[in-house]
């Protein structure tokens, strides 16, 4: 988020959770069965564990998962447990201060590395750490962090450099390709080979280290775009559904949701707006327009 001159949406504005519990009943009965809480940052909203336990008891949903900065987890963590949350992703670039404080613009690396303790310690499995790898930014955290992965069981993916950050300053040439840092750390730590993906329609490349020790996967949005496996549908704190991270266009669930709409009339919506979703997200085209909102204002 940018540091300063962020206007917070009125809370009036916000989905409610009976209207975020409805609007996930409607898509669980047109087959959507995984659920993904996000951001800005999903652990400043005010009771979002009894948001999950409402979501834990829809018919169909199998899988709730949670991306989070890590700097409340270990708050939370317990509760949030306690209420069926099934997954952590944590969202973190960097092992030093200085370069945590470089792209966070804040400090909270010991919080964020409290949190992860205090969620393996209240039973969470599989956790993954997700990390935006910047040419010149901290490209000399890769390593430490392939390490810090590998000793404490928690799977690593690195997601490609994006046009969707909040200052825009988004320049092609500040991407690390996941194959560049997939040899780093081959030739560093130790060979990885390619795994099959338990989910085909996931986004990240998943490898494993040749000594069995650790999970790496790789999200190249960019470098090797994944828009002919992409199912995810987002729907923003206020309500408006999009079908691509990079797309304009949305579609206002908000509308109704506050008024006499049927459920029919929310499935209906939903379905227009898988049907227009385009083929492709476009970011290597010469005519890509960079989208007007960044990512914390979408949900990743």
């Amino acid at each position: 988020m940018p540091l300063e001159n962020v206007n917070f949406l009125p809370r009036s504005e916000l989905l409610t959770f009976d209207e975020i519990v409805r609007f996930t009943r409607v898509a669980a009965e047109m087959g959507v069965n995984k659920i993904r809480l996000t951001g800005g940052e999903p652990l400043v909203r005010r009771g979002l564990s009894d948001l999950v336990r409402m979501l834990n008891q829809i018919d169909g949903i199998t899988d709730i998962a949670l991306t989070t900065n890590g700097l409340l987890l270990a708050k939370h963590a317990a509760q949030l447990k306690s209420a069926g949350l099934t997954r952590l992703n944590v969202s973190l670039d960097a092992l030093d201060e200085e370069s945590f404080r470089a792209i966070a613009r804040r400090d909270g690396l010991a919080a964020v590395l409290g949190g992860l303790k205090v969620a393996q310690e209240v039973g969470f499995e599989n956790t993954r750490l997700n990390t935006v790898a910047i040419s010149g930014v901290n490209e000399n955290q890769v390593i430490p962090m392939a390490k810090f992965a590998r000793e404490h069981g928690l799977h690593l993916r690195f997601i490609e450099f994006m046009p969707l950050d909040a200052e825009e300053n988004w320049k092609k040439v500040d991407v690390l390709t996941g194959q560049r840092l997939r040899d780093w750390i081959s030739d560093e730590i130790e060979p990885l080979r390619p795994i099959e993906n338990a989910d085909p329609s996931q986004p990240a490349t998943d490898f494993e280290y040749a000594d069995g020790n650790g999970k790496v996967g790789f999200i190249n949005s960019v470098s090797e775009p994944f828009c002919q496996s992409c199912n995810r549908l987002r729907i923003t704190s206020e309500g408006q559904i999009r079908n691509c991270l990079f797309s304009e266009a949305e579609w206002d669930v908000r509308k109704l949701l506050r008024g006499d709409a049927t459920d029919d009339d929310i499935s209906k919506l939903v379905l227009n707006c898988v049907g227009a979703k385009a083929a492709g997200h476009g970011s290597n085209d010469l005519q890509f327009a960079r989208p007007s909102k960044a990512m914390y204002q979408i949900g990743g």
